[in-house]
């Protein structure tokens, strides 16, 4: 979450964050560790996700295949142990993927307001929409973390920088959407399925952020509803 720069009289209430763990883009990419040969709580599952043998057994190919995995996203730390940290992002990934073209299916983002950008906390999964006619999506995002959650709700896109710089830890915020204080669309450069997650915005892959940026304006609508798993 980064505050803003602008003209005007918007203030922005936002509290400065004391002795963070990671980066506001998010954590830095996991340094390799020794591989571990413990077998985890999660070896089963972890093992048919990746497509591997499936005996429950920590096995030196296991490991190595796990740690890929958890070096790709951001898990730390990485020594190719199936715990309850990597399985809850392969959990996350398949209920994501299990959702397919009907992100709305349950109806809880508005269909009465136009063209609207909705997010999905729980699922970590945002979409846009035009009353019931999908036009974007969905795809994953990577939203705030425990103590820093984006907060939800009905908003409006206020402000939009296409090269906004956090004043708060100096780091870029390309393509940034404000649509709640300090909390905004904008791409980072880490997996959407880096733990814990963001200060606060709702981080997006380059690509989803300039497709964002292209189909929305100001004044239109954000909604914002679920529960982030771990908050």
């Amino acid at each position: 979450m980064g505050d803003i720069r602008r003209r005007g009289a918007v203030i922005l209430g936002i509290t400065a964050l004391t002795a963070p763990l990671v980066v506001a883009l998010g954590a830095a990419p996991a340094q390799a560790a020794s591989c571990t040969s413990q077998t985890g709580p999660y070896q089963k599952k972890v093992e048919k996700f990746l497509g591997l043998p499936v005996d429950g057994r920590q096995s030196a190919s296991d490991c190595k295949a796990i740690q890929a995995f958890q070096t790709k996203h951001g898990i730390s730390p990485n020594a190719g142990y199936a715990g309850p940290v990597t399985w809850g992002v392969m959990d996350l990934m398949n209920k994501q993927k299990a959702v397919g073209n009907t992100p709305n299916k349950d109806g809880k983002c508005p269909v009465n307001k136009g063209r609207i950008a909705c997010v999905n906390l729980t699922l970590q999964l945002s979409w846009i929409q035009d009353g019931e006619r999908l036009v974007y999506g969905p795809v994953p995002v990577r939203t705030g973390r425990n103590g820093y959650e984006t907060r939800t709700g009905l908003k409006k896109i206020y402000w939009r920088n296409i090269d906004h710089v956090s004043s708060i830890y100096d780091v870029p915020m390309p393509y940034a959407q404000f649509f709640d204080g300090g909390q905004a669309f904008h791409s980072v450069g880490v997996s959407m399925w880096n733990p814990p997650g963001s200060h606060g915005c709702v981080n997006m892959t380059k690509t989803t952020a300039k497709k964002y940026w292209s189909l929305l304006k100001k004044g239109d609508d954000v909604f914002v509803y679920g529960r982030k798993p771990g908050t």
